[in-house]
């Protein structure tokens, strides 16, 4: 059933990768009663820099672990009081994943079944009524597209990755401890999110970095490849909204209505820089390097996200177009902050600061 839910205490978990920063970092501010724990393991992609501007927030605490450690979610469920949960830890690239798939089934399907079994039984106490957990999954759970149709909530799992497939074991354990136990959890599935503080392995930074180093521009196949693009604030906008007003044992999909060619994103980020830096035209595009196409790369991901629209009034309000121009501007004024991920030295800085903490 759906009812206005108004937490106070929220465990984010991943909250020093991309998404979980944006989310945290916009949740904080538009919620200024709510207190965020964020549980991270701070592995490659894991910053805590983009959350430097909180870290001294009485209403933020780091916690440096790993989600499969079910002492520890344990008792952070209970000692910070927690009435929401929101899982956005996990491995999440599709290339690191075909080379070694492991690592993704016990951080996305052991982590995620630790997580919700402590959840249980944390919230089969009564300590705090009412409880959510979310579990924030992908559109890539659905396989692949043909040139037309969208996805839908009742669209069948079809992973075609051993990302997608450690992903959709996740979402399936989630929906089996709903149907199950009666557990209050929601799934939200979204498309391929761009914006501020994207680690650059990532098309859009990569892009950006490669374009500013002179380097090539790698594009899979013939880059036709199709993706819907979101932008990770409206992502933000639109799990702070399924928090409160999402109906428990439901799946929302998440999507940006942008459409857009791998090769077509390329020459878009290309032309702009260009035009940014002071470049003839085209400059940039020389460096695109079509390279042998990945294993099992899905044609083309497109969200029908009207039952979100329709249900909770949630829409994006970015357009690709706006929301790269902006997310360029973003990249170009941070360097040193890119400087610091391509170089891996935030790393140690950050794992030595909390290292023996918790």
């Amino acid at each position: 059933m759906s009812t206005t839910f108004n937490p106070q205490a929220v465990l984010v978990t991943g909250g020093a990768g991309f998404i979980g920063s944006n989310f945290i970092n916009h949740f904080i501010k538009d919620h200024p009663d709510v207190r965020v724990i964020n549980l991270d393991l701070l592995t490659y992609a894991g910053n805590l820099e983009n959350l430097s501007h909180i870290e001294n927030n009485a209403r933020y605490r780091f916690v440096k672990g790993d989600i499969c450690d079910a002492g520890l979610v344990a008792s952070l469920l209970e000692e910070e009081t927690i009435d929401a949960v929101v899982h956005f830890a996990a491995e999440s690239h599709v290339d690191r994943s075909i080379l070694g798939p492991e690592l993704f089934v016990r951080t996305n399907v052991l982590g995620t079944q630790v997580l919700l079994e402590e959840s249980r039984k944390y919230w089969l106490k009564k300590i705090v009524d009412p409880f959510r957990y979310i579990q924030v999954s992908t559109d890539e759970v659905y396989g692949s597209l043909g040139k037309n149709g969208f996805f839908t909530e009742e669209t069948p799992l079809a992973a075609n990755s051993p990302y997608s497939a450690s992903k959709a074991g996740a979402d399936l354990l989630v929906r089996a401890y709903h149907e199950t136990y009666g557990f209050p959890a929601i799934t939200t599935r979204c498309s391929n999110n761009y914006g501020p503080c994207q680690f650059p392995e990532k098309l859009v930074p990569l892009l950006i970095h490669n374009i500013l180093s002179g380097k090539p521009l790698p594009v899979y196949g013939d880059g036709k490849n199709i993706r819907d693009w979101l932008h990770v604030r409206d992502h933000s906008l639109a799990l702070a909204t399924v928090l409160k007003n999402g109906a428990t044992g439901e799946v929302y999909n998440i999507g940006g209505n942008n459409e857009w060619q791998n090769i077509d994103i390329v020459n878009l980020v290309c032309n702009l820089l260009d035009r940014k830096l002071d470049k003839a035209q085209g400059t940039s595009n020389s460096l695109i390097t079509f390279v042998k196409d990945r294993p099992g790369h899905d044609l083309r991901y497109a969200i029908d996200a009207a039952k979100i629209k329709c249900q909770l009034g949630w829409e994006p309000s970015y357009t690709f177009e706006n929301g790269i121009d902006e997310t360029i501007d973003w990249y170009l004024a941070n360097q040193e902050w890119v400087n610091k991920v391509t170089s891996g030295a935030y790393l140690d800085y950050y794992r030595n600061m909390y290292e023996g903490r918790e």
